[in-house]
């Protein structure tokens, strides 16, 4: 089988993927031009660059760790055949859809999330700050988490990792799009990305329009978190805490109404929460090693969420949830469509059978 035959059965396989994501962003592109939003290249160029950007940084690493290791006689010939070998060109092919349809995903979720209050008010923060009370016995969640995280020290690391988390939307889906790793683990994460995404953060955060504790005083006059931000700038006067300058960003682009990359403010589901368990669903049948690691890294999102300010724990909660649903709903997706094509191939093959072989 030639290298092109072995792109279009794997692609074959995708189809649920790409079907699916082109379904939602026809969806999110009519949804945003009945608001009179229409949708322009320069979020999608911005992101692609990020992607270069990620590849050429992860290429380099990896050659360093590979020429440290194996110690070729021929470092050039050695690479040449790692990133551009026969090999390495299939891989490349074969998970190129994957990576277009990662650059064009972010763009139309950013322009869904700035443009939430266009569909919906956010009038859902009253409610799940009663359901935290109610989940902490009358305390808000942050005031829980305080004792134990309340240092300006693991307020700066919290708010480091934090950040980090974008590192997954970058090197870990070029991980999941290009590694030789198990194809029904690829198009499980995948199918579940794109879901979460949509329906996660853009179906049920329109649904359960909210801001969030760092955003409720601003945005809404509610002062029920005035401590916790007085707290995080405290510590940001000791120690740097890099997501108060971001929060600061992000309400002045929601009040400029931009809708860039990045942008917009929702706060239920917590899309932070629910791709790091994302990723240690799928991570944790590849490598064990990579499944402990992003579980501490899920629960450090979580609990960095909330002492960040940036969410409820309800919304976390929530995330994980819906994303357990999204996941097992995947495989059942992908059970039915290889069945469909398991039955498509046993009828071509008799037809191919006569076409090639000489009646007697």
């Amino acid at each position: 089988m030639n290298m092109r035959d072995e792109s279009t059965r794997r692609w074959a396989g995708e189809v649920p993927i790409y079907g699916t994501a082109l379904a939602l962003f026809a969806v999110c592109a009519v949804l945003l031009a009945s608001r009179g939003i229409a949708l322009d290249a320069e979020p999608a160029l911005a992101n692609a660059w990020l992607y270069l950007v990620a590849i050429i940084a992860w290429i380099s690493v990896d050659a360093a760790l590979h020429l440290a290791r194996r110690r070729p006689g021929e470092p050039i010939a050695a690479l040449h055949r790692r990133y551009a070998g026969p090999a390495a060109a299939k891989r490349w092919l074969a998970g190129t859809p994957l990576l277009a349809l990662c650059v064009l995903l972010m763009p139309f979720f950013s322009k869904m999330k700035a443009a939430i209050p266009l569909f919906n008010d956010y009038a859902w923060d009253g409610a799940f700050i009663v359901w935290d009370r109610a989940i902490f016995f009358g305390h808000d969640a942050w005031q829980v988490l305080q004792p134990l995280f309340g240092y300006p020290p693991i307020t700066a690391a919290l708010a480091v990792l934090y950040h980090a988390w974008f590192l997954l939307l970058y090197f870990g889906c070029l991980y999941f799009a290009f590694a030789t790793i198990d194809p029904a683990i690829r198009r499980r994460f995948f199918l579940t990305y794109v879901l979460a995404w949509s329906v996660i953060g853009g179906g049920a955060a329109t649904l359960l329009a909210s801001v969030g504790p760092c955003f409720v005083g601003p945005l809404l006059g509610d002062s029920s978190f005035d401590a916790q931000m007085a707290y995080l700038r405290a510590a940001d006067a000791q120690v740097p805490v890099m997501t108060l300058s971001v929060q600061e960003m992000l309400l002045e682009w929601h009040l400029a109404d931009a809708n860039g990359l990045g942008s917009g403010i929702t706060a239920m589901p917590s899309m932070h929460v629910a791709i790091a368990f994302l990723f240690w669903l799928a991570a944790r049948r590849v490598s064990r090693t990579a499944g402990r690691w992003l579980l501490a890294f899920f629960l450090a999102i979580w609990i960095g969420s909330v002492h960040l300010a940036y969410h409820y724990a309800v919304d976390g909660l929530v995330s994980v949830v819906l994303v357990a649903i999204l996941w097992r709903a995947s495989a059942l997706i992908f059970h039915w469509w290889d069945g469909r094509l398991a039955a498509s191939a046993a009828r071509i093959q008799p037809i191919l059978r006569t076409k090639t072989v000489p009646a007697e």
